[in-house]
C-alpha cells in the first residue's frame, strides 16, 4: 500500500468539513483546527450537499467527510423515512450516502470514498478483512458472494449449517447498534435476542435507548423478516472478556497508520455501545489482562493497525477490537468510518498523540504532510 503524502501547495493546508453544523464531530475539529493555529475549516452543511448533487472543492483543500446522522432533514432525505427513530430504510441510506459523497468535486479526501462504500457494508468489510488475514468472527454472509440473507428461515438454517447457536444479525449498512440482535438458541429449539429494537404491536421497528430481550420465535422473526429486504450481515458470537463482572471490548482509534486512542467498554449485554447504557472501562487494567495472559499489548493495538491498513486512503477510522475470554487473543468486530468521537480521551503513551484527542492527533498528522491519496482501487 502507499502511504506517500500528497504535496499541499500552501504552507498552510486549507480545511474543509462535509457534516451538519449541529454534529458534535464538528465542532471537537473546529476546535482541534483553531488549537493548531488555523484557519477555521470551510463547513458544507450535508443538506447543500443533497440539494445541490454535490459540492466543489479547491483543488488544494483538505476535506474531511463526516457523519451525515443528527440531523432529521438530512436524514429524511437519505432514507426517505419521515422518522429518524425508525430502523428500516438502512439500504436506500446507504446507496444515497455512497452516491452523495462521490458527487464530490475537488480537494483531497481525509475519508475516500471508495474505503467508505466498503465501510458501510458489514460483508464487504468483513470480506476485506478476512482476506488481509485479520482475525475476524466467523461469518457466512462475508464479502461479496456471501450468503444471502431472506428473512428469519434463512438465518435459522445458517444456524444449524454452520454450527452457530449464537450468532450477532446486524443490517448490513447501520451503525451504533442500530437494528442489531444477539441472537441464542435454548434447549428445546427456544430462541431469544437482545436488542435495542423496539417492535411495535403493528410490526413497526424503532430504535430504542433501552436494551431488551425478546424470548418469542416469533418476535425475533418479525424483527429479522422486517430488516431483511434491507441486507444482513451474520457473525459467530465469540465470547468476550469481562471487566468487573461486565463484558468488555475496545473501541480503538487508528490516524494515519497508528493507534492513538483507545477506550474499554463494558455492558451487562451483549451490546457495549456506551449509548446504550455501556460503561467506560479502566484501559490500565485491561492492558495488565493482556500482558497477565502472555499477550503483547502492542500486539493487540496492532491487530488494530493492521484492521485500518485495509483502508489505506482514509485517514482515520475507529476500530472496534474483541478480547477473547481470559484477554488471551482478540478479533476485529468492526471498522468505522466514523469511530473517532471519544470526548476527553487523549491519546496512548507511545501512539504518537499524547495529550491530544482523536481530533487534534487528526490535524496533527495533516500537519505533519499526511494526506491519503488514490493509488486505485484496493478494494476491487
Amino acid at each position: 500500500m502507499d502511504r506517500t503524502p500528497v504535496p499541499v501547495s500552501d504552507p498552510v493546508p486549507r480545511l474543509a468539513v462535509v457534516a451538519n453544523p449541529e454534529n458534535r464531530r464538528v465542532a471537537l475539529f473546529e476546535e482541534a483546527v483553531r488549537t493548531a493555529g488555523l484557519p477555521a475549516p470551510r463547513i458544507v452543511p450535508w443538506a447543500d450537499v443533497l440539494r445541490a448533487r454535490g459540492a466543489d472543492f479547491a483543488v488544494d483543500e483538505i476535506v474531511r467527510i463526516d457523519s451525515p446522522g443528527e440531523n432529521r432533514e438530512v436524514d429524511r432525505m437519505l432514507r426517505g423515512a419521515p422518522d429518524p427513530t425508525r430502523v428500516e430504510g438502512s439500504a436506500r441510506w446507504y446507496a444515497a450516502f455512497v452516491a452523495a459523497v462521490r458527487s464530490l468535486r475537488g480537494g483531497v479526501r481525509l475519508t475516500d470514498p471508495d474505503d467508505l462504500a466498503v465501510l458501510f457494508d458489514k460483508r464487504l468489510c468483513h470480506g476485506v478483512l478476512h482476506a488481509a488475514g485479520v482475525p475476524v468472527p466467523a461469518s457466512p454472509t462475508s464479502g461479496p458472494d456471501g450468503l444471502p440473507v431472506r428473512g428469519w428461515d434463512d438465518v435459522r438454517a445458517a444456524m444449524r449449517e454452520h454450527r452457530m447457536p449464537r450468532l450477532f444479525v446486524k443490517p448490513a449498512h447501520g451503525s451504533s447498534a442500530s437494528g442489531v440482535l444477539a441472537v441464542e438458541a435454548g434447549g428445546g429449539g427456544r430462541i431469544r435476542a437482545t436488542t435495542s429494537v423496539e417492535l411495535t404491536a403493528d410490526g413497526v421497528l424503532y430504535n430504542s435507548l433501552r436494551v431488551r430481550r425478546y424470548e418469542r420465535e416469533r418476535d425475533v422473526a418479525a424483527v429479522v423478516d422486517a430488516l431483511a429486504p434491507d441486507g444482513l450481515h451474520l457473525e459467530r458470537w465469540l465470547p468476550k472478556a469481562s471487566q468487573s463482572g461486565r463484558a468488555a471490548d475496545l473501541r480503538v482509534v487508528v490516524v494515519a497508520g497508528r493507534a492513538t486512542h483507545a477506550v474499554v467498554r463494558t455492558s451487562r449485554s451483549p451490546l457495549t455501545n456506551l449509548h446504550l447504557g455501556g460503561r467506560r472501562g479502566d484501559l490500565d487494567t485491561a492492558r495488565e489482562a493482556v500482558e497477565a495472559a502472555g499477550a503483547r499489548w502492542a500486539d493487540v493495538l496492532g491487530v488494530c493497525e493492521q484492521a485500518a491498513a485495509c483502508f489505506p486512503r482514509t485517514l482515520c477510522v475507529g476500530v472496534d477490537l474483541l478480547p477473547a475470554v481470559g484477554w488471551r487473543g482478540a478479533a476485529i468486530g468492526e471498522v468505522n468510518a466514523f469511530g473517532d468521537l471519544l470526548p476527553r480521551l487523549t491519546g496512548l503513551p507511545g501512539g504518537g498523540a499524547e495529550g491530544q484527542d482523536t481530533y487534534a492527533a487528526q490535524v496533527a498528522a495533516v500537519l505533519r504532510g499526511f494526506v491519503p491519496h488514490r493509488t486505485g482501487t484496493p478494494h476491487a
